[in-house]
């Protein structure tokens, strides 16, 4: 485990600490013709041997450095002006993938996936079922209501930002009634509120008003029966 976080260490440095954005423009512009690149692939591999600080831990930093210069070099190839941030999410997650394996490698760990339990496959089931599946269910039960504004203004908000939000709070509501922390659910829904005031206040549309407060129940709502769900069947698992 510390084998991993040290790796993950050098890596937050390597990528984003010592990494200057003057490295990062010539590299996007030369790809494989700059300098910065190989450098950079070669703190990463000094790094990791320093951090780690272990004589038999060199062939395992030279494996780090060459398989991170190779994914930066397939990002920079094949990553474009509309695309960067797709690309650049892939490349976080490869590495990330890279150092678990090196982890793993080198303590001798083997994965044993007995240890996942029934736990693991109720907790899954009921992310999931919070995340886009809610947003598509209580975007049907509300499409009977459709607000007009009263205004003619151009709608400047982020795109899909409305369903990221409704996901997030349904998460943080599950996790709030699993830990039995209801009381921060009070806070959460008074933090939204005061947030959407100014929005409401400034629309004068009560159907709007009426349309956000039925949408905002129902996602803590659902997300509240679920958390009280996966708590009896815990319960449950563990009278079996």
């Amino acid at each position: 485990m510390i084998i991993f976080v040290k790796l993950l260490l050098v890596h937050l440095l390597g990528d984003f600490l010592f990494q200057p954005t003057s490295w990062v423009l010539d590299k996007e512009r030369k790809v494989h013709r700059s300098l910065y690149l190989y450098l950079h692939t070669l703190l990463h591999g000094v790094m990791a041997f320093i951090v780690v600080g272990k004589a038999n831990f060199i062939g395992y930093a030279v494996a780090l450095a060459l398989s991170h210069g190779f994914i930066d070099f397939i990002k920079l190839r094949f990553q474009k002006e509309t695309t960067k941030r797709n690309w650049f999410i892939v490349d976080q997650l490869l590495h990330l993938g890279i150092l678990v394996l090196i982890a793993f490698w080198y303590g001798n760990i083997s994965l044993d996936f007995t240890l996942i339990g029934e736990q693991v496959w109720v907790l899954a089931t009921a992310l999931i079922l919070l995340s886009k599946p809610t947003s598509i269910l209580i975007k049907n039960i509300i499409s009977i209501w459709t607000p007009e504004s009263k205004t003619e203004k151009p709608d400047t908000s982020l795109q899909n930002a409305g369903n990221y939000i409704g996901i997030l709070e349904r998460l943080f509501v599950f996790y709030f009634v699993i830990t039995g922390h209801l009381e921060a659910i009070g806070f959460l829904l008074a933090a939204k509120s005061i947030f959407r005031f100014g929005d409401l206040k400034e629309a004068k549309d009560r159907k709007l008003t009426e349309y956000v407060l039925i949408g905002t129940l129902l996602s803590f709502g659902i997300a509240f029966v679920v958390g009280l769900l996966y708590n009896y069947a815990l319960y449950f698992l563990k009278m079996a």
